[in-house]
């Protein structure tokens, strides 16, 4: 889960997933029901993937893992940003994420971007997946 293809991986496993480039070439943007659950800064070094997150649940994550931050560009409430990939000199020494942790947190992400659509564009994104 510390690639870009790993992570448009797990993300097309999930229901109604649509990949965009709304804010051009250099972020991914991950969509269900035409709403962003995602953003992967593409040329970001170290990788960057920034997920919605439970407010409560988001403060928790940034005061047990240093590379977990506010969201960059978001609702700092709502956001979060998460540092992938191997250690920079400007990281320090911070550990990488779990890849459990990663995932685990990219399926809350989509979970409550999908919980707030209307039941008419759930019950679509059901029909199209089956």
């Amino acid at each position: 889960m510390q690639t870009v293809t790993a992570l448009r991986a797990a993300a097309a496993a999930l229901p109604g997933t649509q990949e965009t480039f709304p804010f051009g070439l250099d972020t991914l943007v991950l969509k269900v029901g035409g709403r962003m659950y995602a953003l992967i800064g593409l040329r970001d070094d170290p990788l960057t993937l920034s997920l919605k997150c439970d407010p409560a649940r988001a403060e928790a994550l940034r005061a047990e893992h240093a590379r977990v931050t506010p969201g960059y560009h978001l609702n700092k409430r709502h956001w979060n940003t998460l540092t992938l990939g191997p250690p920079s000199p400007a990281d320090g020494v911070a550990p990488l994420l779990p890849d459990a942790l990663v995932l685990d947190l990219l399926r809350h992400s989509h979970a409550l971007v999908l919980a707030g659509l209307t039941r008419a564009q759930r019950e679509a994104l059901q029909a199209g997946s089956s």
